[in-house]
């Protein structure tokens, strides 16, 4: 740029807002330097991730240049996470992720957040010219719809894409993909899909395809979204917004070994998105595949040591998680899975020590560490410390209600956890996932590994059940009860073979007294129990096979 147009009044850099951010004092006195000879008056500069966030948090920037690698602490990833989740860039505002670095991984992972442009290093002045002029021109073309996307002003925005695109030919697939975005959070789906049909008519775009998948899903189509998602993570296997709404897609269908298979997927390409690990870990968790789970859960600790998305959960996550793997495990590994679970505790502790009852929660985990590797002293003292909390703070949360009734059963103290669930039954009777959650306790007050093993012969013996082999299926039912007796899905399970042998042979009148046994067993069954309506019609029948 010549001098002339460096002093001209429509010169496109001077008047917009720099941040330069790099841990080396060279490069950001070369960049001020070249900033400068393009006419640029206003430019500052932070040397670390934490004070270019805090920059940004009290002044408005046109433009972030932002090294990947800022040494210790955040790097440009975390920096450019952090600004978008506290939406301290506007969207016109241009974030460039300037790197000497290409690997795959650190790609993959900025990628998330979509930087405006990758600067690899060494840059030089025309480089800088040429990628800055040009989203400088967008920038300012763009203007006037980006800020009315900011002001949350849809219908406005809408109308100046629909202006725009006959006056704006350059910018066509960009407004396209923006307008189309605009209607679906409006909810017109119908226009939405209109324009990823137009584009994909024309060419395979791989965000138009995504648009399509979602608004499928939003209109609950999950058949087909996932077998549009299916396609297209297959044609592009680096889009990673694909493999999330596959996802999601998948869980609407309530297959969530799939879904887990697919985050898995993504996590392999792109292992440093935080975010996509903890919904991996979830998923796991709800499959009980705990190996997984807790890989993920690590992983996820490991990435929010500078992330905005660190939280004291993800930490307890992984210790709920090491506990139970490490439950009734005496080998090597068993020992020090409980050894890193209680590890992982105490750096919680320290990290968030602002909030007591995140104290109890980590403590009640490290009492089932304790009660699981055996040291039952070190499990009561451990209970003991926290017990004026638990007995003195009447409004538990639910989480760490059920937490502490899960504790005192393994401790194999029987009444007392009973007498916590129906306190928080109580508090709770207006919400369902809470008492669900304390059904499912009642009906396995165990550890993980005997849950699986009652699972497992209950999956047994309702095969067995349908394979007609009534003998096998009862056989794998008394099995499950004798780990877990109370579960109400398995006694009326076998109250029904019973049912189903004595109709096959009516002199067997001692399968009839089972089931009035199996059946008292479940008399205090609240009406509000998933299986309680199920309970009705077996007694019902009972009666009616007594008095044939």
């Amino acid at each position: 740029m010549n001098q002339t147009a460096n002093s001209a009044h429509d010169n496109p850099f001077r008047k917009l807002r720099y941040l330069i951010v790099d841990d080396f004092e060279s490069f950001r006195l070369s960049m001020r330097q070249m900033l400068r000879s393009f006419g640029v008056e206003h430019i500052d500069v932070a040397n670390t991730g934490t004070a270019a966030i805090q920059r940004c948090t009290y002044e408005h920037f046109d433009v972030v240049l932002c090294d990947y690698n800022l040494g210790d602490g955040k790097n440009g990833q975390h920096v450019l996470e952090e600004l978008r989740h506290k939406k301290l860039l506007k969207r016109a505002s241009l974030f460039l992720m300037v790197t000497a670095e290409t690997s795959r991984e650190m790609v993959m992972g900025a990628r998330e957040y979509q930087p405006d442009a990758y600067l690899t290093k060494p840059i030089n002045r025309a480089m800088l010219e040429k990628r800055l002029g040009s989203l400088v021109e967008q920038r300012k073309a763009l203007l006037p719809i980006n800020r009315a996307i900011d002001l949350e002003n849809y219908p406005e925005a809408i109308s100046l894409c629909l202006q725009a695109l006959p006056k704006q030919p350059r910018y066509k697939t960009w407004l396209l993909k923006t307008l189309a975005d605009l209607y679906h959070r409006v909810g017109d789906f119908s226009h939405a899909q209109k324009i990823y049909d137009d584009v994909l008519s024309q060419r395979d775009l791989s965000w138009a395809r995504l648009g399509r998948g979602k608004v499928l899903l939003a209109q609950k189509h999950y058949d087909d979204a996932v077998t549009e998602l299916k396609s297209l993570v297959e044609d592009h296997p680096d889009f990673m917004e694909g493999y999330d709404l596959l996802a999601a897609a998948l869980e609407h269908q309530g297959k969530l070994a799939q879904a887990q298979q697919v985050l898995g997927k993504a996590a392999e390409l792109s292992p440093n998105a935080l975010l996509r690990q903890r919904h991996l870990a979830s998923v796991a968790e709800a499959n009980q595949d705990l190996e997984t789970a807790s890989g993920a859960w690590k992983r996820t600790v490991q990435l929010g040591v500078h992330s905005i998305h660190d939280t004291a959960d993800n930490y307890l996550a992984l210790g709920r998680t090491l506990s139970d793997l490490s439950d009734g495990d005496q080998t090597e590994a068993g020992k020090q899975r409980a050894e890193e679970a209680l590890n992982t505790l105490s750096r919680m502790e320290r990290r968030f020590d602002d909030d007591p009852e995140l104290v109890v929660r980590s403590r009640l985990v490290q009492t089932r560490v304790h009660a699981g590797q055996g040291r039952v002293r070190d499990a009561e003292r451990c209970l003991q410390d926290i017990s004026a909390e638990l007995e003195s703070n009447e409004g538990l949360s639910a989480d760490t209600g059920l937490d502490y009734a899960r504790t005192l059963f393994r401790l194999d103290r029987q009444t007392d956890a009973k007498a916590v669930l129906a306190q928080l039954a109580q508090a709770h009777e207006d919400d369902p996932d809470v008492l669900q959650q304390i059904e499912t306790l009642l009906d396995e007050p165990v550890s993980f590994r005997q849950r699986m093993q009652a699972r497992n012969l209950n999956r047994a013996g309702i095969k067995a059940f349908e394979d007609g082999q009534l003998e096998e299926a009862a056989s794998a039912f008394r099995e499950a009860l004798n780990v877990v007796p109370n579960h109400t899905a398995l006694n009326l399970n076998l109250v029904q073979v019973r049912m189903k042998q004595y109709h096959n042979d009516t002199s067997r009148r001692a399968l009839l007294a089972d089931c009035r046994r199996l059946l008292d067993n479940l008399a205090g069954l609240p009406e509000q129990h998933r299986q309680y309506r199920r309970l009705l019609a077996l007694k019902k029948k009972l009666e009616s096979l007594q008095h044939d």
